[in-house]
């Protein structure tokens, strides 16, 4: 199996851990072998319509992630298929498409998600050169957190028909909070998208987060109309989730002011989705992490970490010395919307 190559000395994210998972060594994902782990895959009425595979792992650790138990992965391994040989999957995702139900859909493409398809991708190359033997013009979607490099980018942009692109916050210090991770990568890497390959651009995505990064809303709208002005952009309601389950949701007065702040800015096809007011509270910021994190919405991310288990603030998980044994991979919700 030649795709397992790039697994020897693993630098397909920013991380760059360089660690052999072949042998079984833990960069900050955490997966080792078998490369592909599916937690699922279905038919997805989702735009863009499609039969989506969800890969189980992640290189963030994001407080709000509504795939927890995908994300998680290995820490909790539990609902998940596990390892589909490339040729299975292939063979799946088009008999899936060619289906009745998927026509009725409008399925048209495959659409890889997670967790984070990049710590997968020689093994989505794989599976894609298995299907495009069997159906030649098949599409595909990747659903990415922008923390690739760019190598790993250019790899993407080869065979993707459409990208979906997550913005979480504009500021470092917010973009760590919520994610454990740089924000320099995600920016560098959606100038590139929708300077260089706009017509594979579905959308940028962009969770509001109530007083967490809904200040990091018009920066990241400044930022993308110097990028372009006509490029989508779609603003998600957050939904109490994860390490954030408490945390009250998105209302729809915010939402619609995300997307006045998006005109204001110049651009032009700004839109948002999702269930609004959903109930929760604003929690506590702890005096541990205030001298941490420059802004409020940053430190109030930072507390709901440490509550759940992050010990290491500023939130840098490529350095952690507990990566391997995160708490916050770990945590289980108690209430799940």
């Amino acid at each position: 199996m030649e795709y397992l190559s790039d697994f020897h000395n693993c630098e397909l994210c920013e991380w760059r851990c360089g660690v052999n998972r072949l042998a079984g060594e833990r960069g900050v994902c955490g997966v080792t072998t078998p490369s592909g782990v599916v937690a699922s895959a279905q038919l997805h009425p989702a735009p863009p319509e499609s039969y989506t595979v969800f890969l189980a792992g992640c290189n963030f650790k994001c407080l709000n992630c509504q795939n927890w138990s995908i994300s998680t992965y290995p820490e909790q391994p539990g609902g998940v298929r596990g390892f589909v040989a490339p040729e299975e999957l292939a063979a799946e995702c088009v008999r899936a498409l060619r289906s009745s139900a998927g026509r009725v859909m409008g399925a048209d493409r495959i659409f890889f998600s997670g967790g984070e398809p990049t710590i997968h991708l020689p093994y989505i190359e794989e599976v894609l050169a298995c299907a495009r033997q069997m159906e030649p013009e098949i599409k595909v979607n990747f659903d990415t957190n922008g923390f690739l490099t760019e190598k790993s980018l250019e790899r993407v942009l080869a065979f993707a028909t459409s990208i979906t692109f997550d913005l979480k916050a504009y500021h470092d210090d917010v973009f760590r909070s919520i994610t454990g991770a740089s924000v320099e990568p995600v920016l560098r890497n959606a100038e590139i998208v929708g300077k260089t390959a706009k017509d594979k651009l579905w959308e940028y995505r962009i969770l509001v987060i109530p007083g967490i990064n809904e200040e990091e809303i018009a920066p990241l709208c400044e930022f993308i109309a110097g990028i372009g002005r006509s490029v989508p952009v779609c603003f998600l309601c957050f939904r109490p989730n994860f390490a954030l389950e408490n945390h009250a949701g998105s209302t729809r007065e915010l939402m619609r002011k995300c997307v006045e702040i998006a005109a204001d800015c110049g651009l032009e096809n700004a839109c948002w989705s999702g269930l609004p007011g959903l109930p929760g509270r604003k929690g506590s910021v702890y005096n541990e992490v205030r001298a941490c994190y420059e802004r409020e919405g940053a430190q109030l991310a930072a507390s709901y970490a440490l509550a759940a288990g992050c010990k290491t603030h500023p939130r840098d998980c490529g350095v952690c010395p507990r990566n391997r044994g995160c708490e916050l991979k770990s945590y289980s919700p108690r209430v799940v919307t």
